[in-house]
């Protein structure tokens, strides 16, 4: 018989989470609680993150193993390196927070019956990027956006939480980007929480839960980059 691992409801009152050790490679770790700026920044430096769809409750996990790209192996293809040398597509970082966190919910994927950024996640992590938590990388293509991410930024760890593309490429160029500046500010690695064919063809590889939560436990005592990052520039460099 397998074990059943129980999962507790959390207090509203109450930051603690659980033991992510103490949970099955699922990872669902707690429900309940609610999306206050404190409880993410407390779950995220645990290891911890929400992820539910309409309807249900707050859902909190940490599965095993877990997915983590480091910036300095970040793998190129031969075609996609043709298209960063084109110079078509530009990059900023937090200038339209907004619109890409609303284009990650919005925009179809294949596959995907129903968004998980649900709108109190959407009001969430819009109140994180004010508060100088939340990032967004946006990409553009002859000046229109068409691609981009979101995610939390805490110590020297970024915690990827979505992204999005209306044309192709648009979406790797920002991750791209992303590792880049992050590698170049002394960043220990990003969070790609679970594992992905996408991700691990662009370097990311998985790790065990056990030893990601000590990597980020070191990377969490390191210097916050807290604010705006409208200054980071980006341009590709061979």
């Amino acid at each position: 018989m397998e074990d059943e691992f129980y999962v507790p409801q959390l207090s509203q009152y109450f930051l603690d989470f659980p033991n992510p050790s103490c949970t099955d490679e699922e990872g669902l770790l707690a429900y309940g609680g609610d999306l206050s700026s404190q409880r993410l920044l407390a779950a995220y430096k645990n290891g911890i993150f929400p992820w539910f769809t309409k309807g249900d409750p707050i859902l909190w996990w940490s599965p095993n193993p877990r997915l983590l790209l480091y910036t300095d192996k970040f793998y190129i293809r031969k075609s996609f390196r043709r298209v960063l040398r084109s110079g078509k597509f530009s990059v900023s970082f937090d200038k339209h927070f907004s619109e890409v966190i609303h284009h990650c919910a919005t925009v179809t994927r294949e596959g995907q019956e129903a968004t998980w950024i649900v709108p109190e996640m959407e009001e969430a992590y819009t109140r994180l990027h004010h508060e100088g938590f939340a990032h967004s990388v946006e990409v553009y293509k002859e000046g229109k956006l068409v691609g981009g991410l979101y995610g939390i930024a805490l110590g020297k760890a970024f915690f990827g939480e979505s992204m999005f593309s209306l044309t192709p490429d648009a979406s790797k160029v920002a991750f791209k980007a992303l590792s880049d500046v992050l590698g170049s500010r002394g960043y220990d690695f990003i969070d790609c929480q679970m594992k992905t064919d996408h991700m691990i063809s662009l370097g990311a590889e998985v790790v065990e839960r056990d030893i990601f939560l000590d990597t980020l436990a070191i990377a969490t005592e390191k210097s916050s980059d807290i604010g705006k990052w409208t200054e980071f520039i980006w341009e590709y460099k061979e």
